[in-house]
């Protein structure tokens, strides 16, 4: 299926013809497994650990979404998980929920001329592993979110009962699944590290690294 979408990078700023254009035109706001491959996202060098990290965080279910926000070295600076509504998935709704959440946890890097953190999401959902229509929409939303708040984009994972599965990679694994036990892993257990900065972005990393 052709939805009409050039895609672009990932860290690519967006003008406002083409916001105008996705506001009025649903099948603007989603994206292909091939449109998400070629738009450069940086690969995890181990996903496992991210997603068994996120998991043990989080505990999500069914239409629980987890963005994250990783440094250079991969490791968690913020996450933050929040319920889908259940209205019929939309690239532009989905884009704002997860700003506003990126926005919450951690400071915007607008002023750097290259992105140096990296924000994914972690999706949970019943189904199998394969593509769908309201992947290819949170793969628009995360990737207009990070554009916005200044950050790289990054994988885009999906967690069925089948397992994980990042999309666009093919990589994927059977643990952690819904409702699995977590595994103690470092980026589970371990508090994201505070900015050097201090101040208000201090705050607000110490309230998301005590939850």
């Amino acid at each position: 299926m052709t939805f009409g979408f050039a895609p672009s990078s990932a860290v690519s700023t967006s003008s406002s013809a083409d916001l105008s254009t996705a506001s009025t035109n649903p099948l603007a706001r989603t994206l292909e497994p091939a449109e998400w491959a070629a738009a450069g996202i940086p690969l995890l060098r181990n996903p496992r650990e991210v997603v068994s990290g996120l998991y043990a965080r989080h505990r999500p279910m069914p239409l629980t979404a987890v963005v994250a926000v990783l440094d250079p070295d991969e490791r968690l600076l913020a996450s933050a998980s929040f319920k889908r509504r259940t209205a019929p998935a939309d690239g532009w709704m989905l884009r704002n929920a997860l700003l506003s959440q990126l926005r919450r946890v951690i400071p915007h890097d607008l002023r750097r001329r290259t992105p140096v953190r990296t924000a994914m999401l972690l999706y949970c959902r019943e189904g199998d592993a394969r593509w769908t229509e309201e992947d290819g929409a949170w793969m628009w939303g995360l990737r207009d979110a990070c554009t916005l708040h200044g950050l790289r984009c990054g994988a885009y994972i999906t967690l069925t009962r089948d397992g994980w599965q990042v999309l666009g990679e093919g990589r994927g694994g059977r643990s952690p699944s819904i409702g699995s036990t977590p595994e103690p892993f470092a980026t589970a257990e371990a508090p994201p590290p505070l900015p050097r900065t201090g101040g208000a972005a201090s705050e607000i990393l110490s309230r998301v690294a005590a939850r």
